[in-house]
This record gives structure tokens, sequence and C-alpha cells, in this order.
């Protein structure tokens, strides 16, 4: 199976199976000397981790990160980054009755078209379970961005179209539910629509947005490797993901040149800024100085207990209930998973982007006499 690595300079492996013995990842190109430990990485898997409240499934993990390798008394070796998480409480045993049944919204029937062969339990690769390698090779990339002055956060926008607002917009809001909503109102309204949802035993969809601040200008790509285009693979490689927009987004296509085009101006310290950011902090490919904003759109948990009508392998028609533990809504545990894979692509451009110029690659082969470094 190929497809299960993630970047250039800074690139990222998982492996492991929802039902497995464990999952996680291989990180290859992180800078030596960056402080990291696993509580660093724990804080984040914390954060997606299942059994935290009713709108998330009852599986019952610790989730707990062991560094394997590339990390010596506290600090990155330069070497591959090795980091694992046991599965513990894996029930297998609840997902006898798809064995050779195709789940609607699954990715079931394609990877048997495919391999020919599908790991059945709770879907494999393609289980949710694996974003726990992204995640945890995410809070590496997020240590290093912060060693840069960039910040990367993300947020619950909306739940089944409840959104959050601006008049009520609050960071600190954001960690008083776990919803990850930084709007308390819209929390309340989301999570009372979520427990009717679970009363019919239906599910919801969301939308995740990110922030990204302390960007420069100039980190990115001006043909393939663009940094909008980059952020979009990234997001679109979390399963359930459907949608993704930066900037104004689909609402650009509704506006004119002279609207949505954002005017530079001269900051009071005499930078270039923008006076508005409709482009979402990316032109042509690249940064340009200011917040980068984009929106992911989570489509509603395919796992659901009412009956619904698919095929077997055999090409029979029946009738599927799905049993087992479920997320009524993925979007709260799948705000972390967007922030990683934010960081992990701008970590990789970052990077890259460190030999796009002479006058940059200079101070790194400056020395003030032979054999002494910097």
């Amino acid at each position: 199976m190929s497809g299960s690595v993630f970047g250039k300079c800074f690139q990222v492996m998982t492996w492991g199976e929802s039902h497995g013995k464990g999952i996680g990842v291989v990180l290859d190109g992180c800078p030596a000397g960056l402080a990291v430990d696993e509580e660093d990485i724990q804080c984040f898997l914390n954060r997606r981790k299942p059994g935290q409240s009713r709108f998330t499934t009852q599986r019952k993990e610790e989730d707990r990160v062991e560094i394997l390798s590339g990390v010596f008394e506290g600090r990155t070796t330069g070497c591959p980054i090795a980091l694992e998480v046991r599965n513990t409480d894996q029930r297998s045993k609840d997902y006898g009755n798809i064995k050779e049944v195709y789940r609607p919204g699954h990715a079931d029937y394609t990877l048997d078209a495919k391999y020919g062969f599908r790991d059945y339990r709770g879907g494999g690769r393609s289980s949710g379970r694996e974003t726990i390698g992204r995640v945890a090779a995410g809070a590496i990339a997020a240590k290093l961005l912060q060693e840069l002055g960039i910040e990367v956060r993300a947020y619950t926008k909306a739940i089944g179209g409840i959104s959050i607002t601006s008049e009520n917009f609050s960071w600190n809001e954001m960690e008083n539910n776990r919803l990850y909503m930084p709007d308390a109102v819209a929390a309340k309204a989301a999570e009372s629509l979520l427990d009717s949802m679970m009363e019919e035993t239906d599910s919801l969809g969301g939308v995740v947005e990110c922030v990204i601040t302390g960007l420069p200008a100039g980190v990115g790509e001006p043909v393939f490797d663009k940094l909008d285009a980059n952020l979009a693979k990234a997001v679109f490689s979390i399963g359930a993901v459907k949608g993704f927009e930066i900037g104004d987004g689909f609402m650009a296509a509704e506006s004119r040149g002279s609207l949505n085009n954002d005017s530079f101006c001269v900051g009071e310290h005499g930078e270039i800024e923008k006076a508005t950011n409709h482009a979402g902090g990316i032109l042509g490919g690249i940064s340009d100085g200011s917040a980068v904003v984009f929106r992911a759109a989570f489509k509603p948990t395919p796992s659901i207990a009412l009956a619904q009508k698919t095929v077997n392998q055999k090409g029979e028609e029946t009738v599927l209930e799905i049993k087992g533990r479920h997320d009524p809504v993925i979007v709260p545990r799948a705000v972390v998973v967007v922030e990683a894979m934010a960081a992990l692509t701008v970590a990789d451009l970052v990077i890259q982007g460190m030999g796009s110029r002479v006058d940059k690659l200079k101070p790194w082969m400056a020395v003030k006499h032979l054999g002494e470094k910097i």
C-alpha cells in the first residue's frame, strides 16, 4: 500500500491499523536540537482521544505515546523520530456482521475493489484512528514552528449548520466545551442538536476553521507546491473531509475584483501590509505575511445505528445495522487533526524554502574561524 508518506523535507510516514497492535509514525527531516518530550506530544493526542464526552465514541483508549528513537536527553538528534501508541481496547467482534457487507459512506467497497481484500475491523488503515500518527508528528511540527514564532490554531466553526459568530468569539471558551467551539452560545445550541441526533441514532457533520499566524511572507512555491495547494492536499487526506476553502473561499466566486482584491498599505512600522485578507494569507501559492485562514468541511459520521440499504460481497442486496462504538459527530476530535496537518505542511515548506535564496544560505555557512560552529 503506497500513499502513507507526506512531505518532502519534513516527512512523515504513518503506520498501523485501528484494530492492530498499535498505531505510529516515523518523522524524518526534523532539525536536531529541538526540545521535545513525550508530554509535548501527549497534550496533542489527549485532544483527539476517544471517550472524552457523550459526543465521542466510548472506546476507552489512553493513547499514551512512546518515543522509540530520534530524541536523546530531551532534544531531537536529527535522526528519524519513531513514535508509537499501543491499541488496548479493540473489540473486533463488534465488526463481525460487516465482514462481507459494505457499509454505506465507508471505504469498504473501494478498498475491496482496489486490493481484493480489506481489514473489516473498524476500517483498518481507513479508520479515523490512523490520525494518531498524524497528530503525534504534528505536535513536533507545531513545537518547531513555535520556535520560529509561528502558531497554528484550529477550532470548530460549525456543527450541523449551527455556526459561531464573531460577536461571541472567545479563544478561552473553546477550552470550556467538548465541541471546541469558541462561542458559548453556539456550543450550547450545537450540544442540544447533537443530543436530539443521538436519540434518533443519527449523526452530524460540521466545519473546522484553522488560523496560522506569525508566518512571514515568502513561504510556499509558485507552481505545484503552493502553500494553499499543499494545505488542501493535507486536509483532504483526512478521512471524512469533503470540502476545503481558503480566505473568502467559495464566496469569492460571487464577488468582484474591486472588492475581492486586498489593497496593500504601509504599516505603522514601515512594513508592507494588506488592508483586508480576502485571499486568506496566500497570493500565488506563497504566504503574504498576513494570517492564513482556511476551513475544512466534514461529512456526518457514516457509522450510524439506523438500518441502511447496502449490498454484500456476493452482490446481494441487504440491510445493515452498524454495531460498535462510534462518534455521533467527528468534528470536535478532528480539530487537532486539522491543526496537526497544517503544522506539518507549513514546517515542510518552511524548511524547503530555506534554499530559495543565496542570502538565506550564507548565514548557515558562516563561521567565525575554521572549525567553529554557529
